[in-house]
């Protein structure tokens, strides 16, 4: 029993080809009703854009690889609202940007994960922060990402705070990943508190463990890449792996009779 009193969702294993068939149905979602996952996608690229800027006008530009390697934290708490359009595209529902947002309000336990979310990734840029500090120097400043990269991969210093960097990063992100792969999703089709929907999204990743690894390697892989040129490439990446991530969660837990 969860902790609100109802019984827990129940779980399945899903193969490599579950993933492969969520991703196809992902992009058809995409395809039928593009506006919304275009906007989406345009508001997850504008917020990296916005900060990207705010770094360069603090002289921080150095900070630019890290958040777009963090940047795929948050993708889940903002690819939410493609999740309500599959919902309701899959259940011949009419779809528009008032019922999604209807639909999100109405689901306070929404706004706990969203928390979660948003906690684990500014871990992930005060780790950095302090790494660099250790490693680079208790002042280091860099005047442009070349200078930062150049010190990173030419130095010892650098190397090991890119390993260190990358390993701790990793870590977060499985964590992440493992808490919230089927929580949104899962708190938007049933009425479940945040704590069973993390708990649900664990048992998913523990019982596929290949599976769902592998995906999370290709949510990180795509969505670094698609950041690379400005964060321009999120505008068509987010959607697809957003919606696709409906369709692998509908996969993972058994639906309600």
């Amino acid at each position: 029993m969860s902790i609100s009193g109802k019984v827990d969702p129940v779980v399945r294993p899903v193969a490599a080809t579950d993933i492969a068939e969520s991703l196809v149905e992902g992009l058809r979602d995409f395809q039928a009703l593009p506006i919304y996952g275009l906007c989406f996608g345009a508001l997850y690229a504008a917020g990296g854009i916005t900060i990207m800027l705010c770094l360069t006008a603090f002289g921080m530009v150095y900070l630019v690889y890290p958040l777009a390697a963090g940047f795929a934290l948050i993708g889940p708490f903002v690819a939410i609202g493609l999740y309500e359009v599959s919902r309701r595209r899959e259940r011949g529902e009419p779809v528009s940007f008032g019922a999604i947002w209807s639909a999100i309000r109405s689901r306070s336990e929404i706004g706990w994960m969203a928390f979660v979310t948003l906690f684990v990734f500014v871990i992930w840029m005060y780790q950095v922060r302090l790494l660099i500090a250790l490693l680079l120097g208790l002042h280091a400043s860099f005047s442009s990402l070349q200078e930062f990269m150049t010190v990173v991969l030419t130095t010892n210093e650098g190397l090991l705070f890119l390993a260190i960097g990358n390993a701790v990063g990793a870590a977060l992100s499985l964590i992440l990943f493992s808490l919230t792969v089927v929580s949104f999703p899962l708190l938007l089709d049933r009425e479940v508190d945040f704590v069973t929907a993390m708990v649900t999204s664990v048992r998913a990743v523990v019982t596929s463990p290949l599976p769902m690894i592998g995906w999370a390697a290709v949510i990180v892989i795509l969505l670094i890449v698609s950041a690379l040129p400005y964060f321009l490439g999120l505008v068509v990446t987010l959607p697809v792996l957003g919606h696709a991530t409906w369709h692998l969660y509908r996969r993972l837990v058994v639906p309600v009779a």
